[in-house]
């Protein structure tokens, strides 16, 4: 039941990022539902692959190479979701950013919910 409600949240954040951002589209609340689906198993299966393969970059740049890691995953979620567009890297790394941060907020509303 958690995991769905984070997914409801995190479809959420993406259409509200789609809205707010220019380099963002998504068509409708079922795009955004299989974007944030796609974006929790792509996050559970290739991000971690990545952060090894990329260790030592990431470690001279002090972890900003992990803005970048972010933004693959987003430009791998834009190519297997139809209906869901994004304009390029800068974009790709904003989204990544104000949905991550979106999600700690809708996060931690969620947790304090179920105390």
């Amino acid at each position: 039941m958690k995991f769905l409600l984070r997914i409801l949240l995190s479809a959420f954040a993406v259409l509200l990022l789609s809205e707010v951002l220019p380099g963002v589209t998504t068509n409708k609340f079922t795009t955004a539902i299989l974007v944030a689906l796609v974006l929790s198993v792509l996050n559970f299966l290739v991000k971690p692959i990545l952060i090894v393969l990329t260790l030592p970059v990431t470690i001279v740049t002090f972890g900003l190479f992990i803005l970048v890691i972010n933004a693959i995953i987003i430009m791998l979620a834009d190519s297997f979701v139809a209906g869901f567009n994004v304009d390029g890297w800068f974009w790709a790394i904003v989204f990544s950013l104000l949905l991550s941060f979106l999600q700690s907020i809708l996060y931690s509303i969620l947790k304090e919910d179920a105390s």
